[in-house]
């Protein structure tokens, strides 16, 4: 299938696979705001402005996990409770994000959206990432998750824009399943998730 026809096509199966997990999931997604809001208050909802597609940037809403950032003597794993663990460990968390894929800031299967002070740090190469729109899954989560380096991790991302199809996307899909079930990948030693991204080393950069 021509990258248009597919785009489409992962458009419309986008659309009806986002509004179908909102529903099922809503009892799920009501009970998580609750316990949410009683274990850590308002808001129960973390969103962040993130780079998606061409690099237009939309705002990521997630469940929150972690404590206030006005702990400021805590370090981002010590300020994830133990539901915030749980819920990321079970990818619960990313339950809201499909109101995002739902607008169409985001799909089902693409490279993760990082933070947006990432943009000028990236080589040309690793750019490429954002000529898709970004996912709630994707390559470099079934293949290591937060425990892969930065270069892999953004190497998998240009990957995936250069393969990009059907088959790669339902056989991404099928391994978060079994990623999510063995929870594996959840976080890099000593880190919430991973360490910040701090710039491409010559050795990592693509000409």
């Amino acid at each position: 299938m021509s990258a248009k026809p597919y785009d489409r096509f992962k458009r419309a199966i986008d659309v009806v696979a986002a509004a179908t997990g909102l529903i099922l999931t809503s009892p799920l997604i009501a009970s998580t705001a609750l316990a949410i809001a009683v274990s850590m208050g308002r808001p129960v909802f973390f969103t962040q402005a993130r780079p998606g597609k061409d690099e237009r940037v939309f705002h990521l809403i997630k469940f929150r996990s972690m404590l206030p950032v006005t702990h400021l003597n805590l370090s981002d794993e010590q300020r994830l409770t133990r539901l915030g663990r749980f819920i990321r460990a079970t990818s619960i968390d990313e339950l809201p994000s499909l109101w995002n894929v739902l607008k169409g800031d985001m799909s089902l299967v693409g490279p993760r959206p990082l933070h947006v002070h990432y943009l000028p740090l990236y080589s040309a190469y690793h750019r490429r990432r954002h000529e898709v729109r970004p996912g709630i899954t994707g390559l470099a989560q079934v293949s290591g998750r937060n425990r892969l380096d930065w270069a892999t991790r953004f190497n998998l991302d240009v990957s995936y824009v250069d393969n990009r199809g059907v088959k790669l996307d339902l056989q991404i899909i099928l391994k978060t399943f079994i990623t999510t079930l063995n929870r594996e990948g959840i976080s890099a030693q000593g880190h919430a998730t991973m360490p910040e991204f701090d710039g491409y080393h010559l050795e990592d950069r693509h000409d």
